[in-house]
């Protein structure tokens, strides 16, 4: 099978796609035939590992992924012998960060429990790119944030898969009064996902503006915790789903102290994947979630849009498609 295989750490271009084995499952996988997969930040921190927790995750001076790749969105080919929960020609879709990856392939064995029926009117480039940023979105402004109706939501970073999910989220719980920071070329996009306000960060620090809100959800975490502390609401809420090691360091050890000071809260996501999955199926039913997706590109053109990605400039999920 064609696969897109990481050998060393280093950059996007180092990625080959080369002929490798297809994977047999064992008695408690199932084979998926790849349809779709997509590009996170998972993907672009292995390959260049960095952050250094990835090598302490991935192998410190080699990585010990061989294929990466987050999501993905197929069909079942064969399954193991204490399989229960699909059979073949199921369409499948799924997060599959914690089962060592291997979505950048044709073919990837995987657990069961690391997938999800697909809903009949999904196509598999929209499964693949719902999973892990639907995850952080649902965990970050559900679980974490509590939102409540009525409240006023910023979403930093909002024009890349999480925030473009999480704006449709936000509207099914809280109503329309949602902002989001990014670039300002995908303002478009933003709104077509359901934005109300945008702000270009290039342009203008939120964190300096007069206006206040209760739940803050952090893409990026670039800035000092005291800086987001400043623009929420008494008894509000930050919630970080990622970014900058030092900034996350400083949300998780003085979260209590900032919530004991001032009653405001300093939230982090620990994702737990494809935990709601049957959420999001249900809002995309109903027609109240549809991803943004920027693609669908070829597998063979992973590192071009790998590196794409790293800069930032992407619209909602970029997509491969495997055909």
């Amino acid at each position: 099978m064609k696969a897109i295989v990481l050998t060393q750490y280093g950059s996007a271009s180092d990625l080959e796609l080369k002929d490798v084995a297809k994977p047999t499952p064992n008695e408690h996988e199932v084979l998926v035939k790849v349809h779709a997969t997509s590009i996170n930040d998972w993907d672009w921190c292995l390959v260049r590992g960095t952050p250094f927790y990835i090598r302490l995750l991935c192998g410190l001076l080699k990585p010990n992924i061989q294929i990466p790749g987050a999501e993905i969105a197929g069909e079942v080919e064969a399954i193991g012998q204490n399989v229960t929960k699909f059979q073949p020609d199921d369409a499948v879709y799924g997060d599959i960060s914690e089962c060592g990856f291997g979505g950048f392939a044709e073919y990837v064995c995987v657990p069961e429990t690391a997938l999800a029926a697909k809903p009949e009117s999904m196509s598999f480039v929209e499964a693949a790119a719902i999973p892990h940023a639907a995850m952080l979105a649902v965990q970050g402004l559900v679980d974490e944030g509590q939102l409540q109706p009525g409240q006023t939501v910023l979403i930093n970073g909002a024009g890349g898969g999480v925030g473009t999910l999480g704006v449709q989220i936000a509207h099914e719980i809280a109503g329309e009064n949602v902002t989001g920071v990014d670039y300002a070329s995908k303002f478009d996009s933003m709104h077509s996902a359901g934005f109300a306000k945008t702000i270009d960060y290039t342009q203008t620090d939120f964190t300096q503006r007069p206006q206040r809100y209760d739940l803050i959800l952090d893409t990026k975490t670039n800035r000092s915790i005291f800086k987001y502390l400043r623009v929420l609401n008494s008894r509000g809420t930050y919630v970080t789903v990622g970014g900058l090691t030092p900034r996350l360091l400083q949300a998780f050890l003085l979260g209590p102290i900032i919530r004991l000071l001032s009653g405001k809260n300093v939230r982090i996501v620990n994702l737990k994947p494809n935990k709601d999955l049957a959420y999001i199926n249900n809002l995309f039913k109903a027609g109240k979630l549809k991803p943004i997706v920027d693609g669908p590109y070829s597998l063979s053109e992973i590192p071009k849009w790998l590196q794409y990605f790293g800069k930032g400039k992407h619209k909602g999920k970029v997509v491969i498609s495997l055909g």
